[in-house]
C-alpha cells in the first residue's frame, strides 16, 4: 500500500523547489500523479522526490519482478523483494567496510538513503490495488518497456466502479543517476502543463504531450509516448 506519510529517520533531500509557472494558476496539486520505473528505487524516486517537492501529489512504484541494484559485476546485482525497507537495504549494502566503500563509489547508498528519507520501500505496480491505481490521474513511466507494462496491466485488469480515465506517459530514460536527476526536471515541467489544463485534460492531454515534446526536442531530445487508458 502507498506508505505516504513514512515517519523517516533520515531527512528528506532538498531540490529545487520547483515553483509552478504562471500559466499553473495554482499551488496546490489537483492532478494525482504515480511515476514508475524498474525497481523504485532510481527513476521514479527522482521524480517522486522532485513532483513530491514541489508539492504535487504523487506515488512512485515499480513494475519488475524483483528489486534489482547493481553489484560488483554486471552477473552478481543485488537483488531484494519488493516491500524490503530501503533502510534495511542501505544496512545490508553497508554490512562490512569493504561493501560500504563499494556501494558509496556506485551511488547505491546513496540511492537508497534517499529512498528512505522520501518513503518506507519499494512498491510493485502490479501488486497495486486497482482502485488506489484508479486514483491517479497520470502515471509518468521512464523507459517504453514500462510504459507498455503498465499499458498491460491496466488493460488487463477488472475496471473500477468509477472507471475514470488515466493518462500514461512514456519518458524514456536511461537508468543512472545523472539523467534520472534530468528527466525528474523534465517531468515536473510536463507536470506543470498538465496541471494548468486540469480541468480539460482529457480532451487536451494527447495535445499537450504532443507539443512539450516538440518544445523539448529543440534543444534536449526526448522520447515521449502517451496512452489513454481507463480504469
Amino acid at each position: 500500500m502507498p506508505s505516504g506519510g513514512y515517519d523517516q529517520n533520515l531527512p528528506r533531500p532538498s531540490t529545487p523547489p520547483g515553483v509552478p509557472p504562471p500559466e499553473a494558476h495554482r499551488v496546490l496539486s489537483k492532478l494525482s500523479y504515480g511515476v514508475v520505473c524498474s525497481s523504485n528505487i532510481n527513476r521514479s524516486m527522482e521524480a517522486h522526490l522532485v513532483l513530491g517537492n514541489a508539492g504535487l501529489r504523487v506515488e512512485s512504484y515499480g513494475t519488475g519482478t524483483q528489486v534489482r541494484l547493481p553489484g560488483r559485476t554486471a552477473m552478481e546485482p543485488r537483488i531484494f523483494k519488493f516491500g524490503t525497507p530501503y533502510e534495511e537495504m542501505y544496512n545490508n549494502l553497508s554490512a562490512t567496510p569493504e561493501d560500504e566503500a563499494f556501494f558509496v563509489r556506485n551511488g547505491v547508498l546513496q540511492l537508497c538513503r534517499r529512498g528512505a528519507a522520501v518513503k518506507k520501500a519499494p512498491e510493485r505496480w502490479q501488486d497495486m490495488p486497482s482502485d488506489f491505481v484508479s486514483t491517479h490521474n497520470v502515471v509518468i513511466a521512464f523507459e517504453e518497456r514500462i510504459y507498455d507494462a503498465v499499458v498491460e496491466d491496466l488493460q488487463i485488469r477488472e475496471p473500477t466502479e468509477n472507471f475514470a480515465p488515466i493518462h500514461v506517459i512514456c519518458l524514456d530514460t536511461k537508468d543512472n543517476p545523472h539523467e534520472a536527476h534530468l528527466q525528474g526536471r523534465v517531468a515536473l515541467e510536463l507536470c506543470w502543463k498538465l496541471e494548468a489544463a486540469s480541468d480539460t485534460l482529457d480532451t487536451d492531454a494527447a495535445m499537450i504531450v504532443d507539443q512539450f515534446q516538440n518544445e523539448r526536442m529543440t534543444h534536449t531530445p526526448v522520447k515521449v509516448l502517451y496512452q489513454l487508458c481507463y480504469l
